[in-house]
Formats: structure tokens, sequence, C-alpha cells
């Protein structure tokens, strides 16, 4: 995995961010760029989980970078290549819908998108409370489509949030690199 360029996508699982940050220092500890990038609604909000001016610091601190974060910002990445992959997490239920019908009207979606033009891997870590419910269909089309690999996930709370499926941020390094050889992490659902 040294060597690459990687974008690191963050949209609005406001409750999931923190692991998130942990799991983008892990990914900083090997030798690669990081190009932050962000859902305008994490780019602009504050949650009972955060600041977005000390998370924003935060992650630019850590890649070394300026976050991109908003649709403008975000097209250049597919006709100048400048990903060998990305990685959305957490990718929400909305974000990861987008993606599936080929909506770009954020960042991070603009960012898939133009990436995806290249034939390059993106990696999505999925945190929503509906995956179960309305998204399932979304991530069945996923499933089937070409360069896009799962963090490996599973339901966070069966009880209290039947249709929440939460991916192993821990699992994201492993993910990358098996999405760089063109191969999904097994097993995909834990």
């Amino acid at each position: 995995m040294n060597g690459i360029t990687l974008g690191y996508a963050f949209c609005g699982s406001f409750c999931t961010i923190k692991k998130s940050v942990e799991a983008l220092k892990e990914l900083s500890k090997f030798d690669i760029k990081i190009i932050p990038i962000m859902s305008d609604i994490v780019y602009k909000t504050d949650t009972r989980f955060g600041e977005c001016k000390e998370l924003i610091k935060t992650v630019e601190d850590i890649c070394g970078n300026k976050i991109i974060h908003d649709v403008v910002a975000a097209e250049p990445i597919g006709p100048k290549n400048l990903l060998d992959i990305i990685a959305v997490a957490p990718c929400t239920g909305n974000s990861l819908s987008k993606i599936a019908l080929g909506i770009t009207d954020t960042a991070v979606t603009m960012a898939v998108k133009a990436h995806l033009r290249n034939n390059k891997p993106v990696v999505l870590g999925i945190a929503t409370n509906d995956a179960l419910g309305a998204t399932a269909k979304n991530i069945g089309i996923l499933n089937n489509t070409k360069n896009i690999y799962f963090v490996p996930y599973g339901q966070d709370d069966p009880e209290g949030k039947q249709t929440s499926l939460v991916c192993d941020f821990k699992k994201l390094p492993e993910t990358i690199e098996s999405a760089l050889n063109h191969k999904q992490l097994e097993p995909m659902i834990i």
C-alpha cells in the first residue's frame, strides 16, 4: 500500500466519525498521500459528537492536506487522475444510495463518480440505520458494481436498531489493500 494516493471521505454518520478518525490515523502511518474529502454536512455541522472546526483541524493535521468539501473542488479528481483509491468511511445510506444511482450533489458523491471514471477502486465503510431497510437494495446494486468494495460490516445493535449496519473501521487498511488488488475482503458480513 505504500506510495499510493488515497482519497479519504467522510459522510454524516456523526456517531461513527471518531472511529473513522482513528482509522485515518492508522492509515497515516503508511507511506501514502491522503487527500481528505467531506460532505458539506460534515464540514459545516456541530453535533453532540463534536464541533466541525475541531474535526476539520484534526483531519487536515493527520493528512497534511486541505479538505475537499464542495462539488467544484471534487470534480477534477477524475480528469486529473488524482487518486489511486478512495475510501468513504463512514458512508451513510444517503451517500451510498446516491453513489448507486449516480447522483453527484455532494463533494463525496462527486469524488467517487469522478474517481470511478478512471476504473479504480472505491472502498465503502457503511454506517447507516437503514441498511437493512430502504438502503438494502442500493447495497445490493453496489455489491454488483465493478470497482466497489465494502469494509466488512455487521449489525451494531440488532435489538435497538434492527435495520442498522456499521462497518468494522479497524478493517479499513486491510480492505483498502485488498481493493487495490481488485478483491473484496472476506468475510464481508461479520
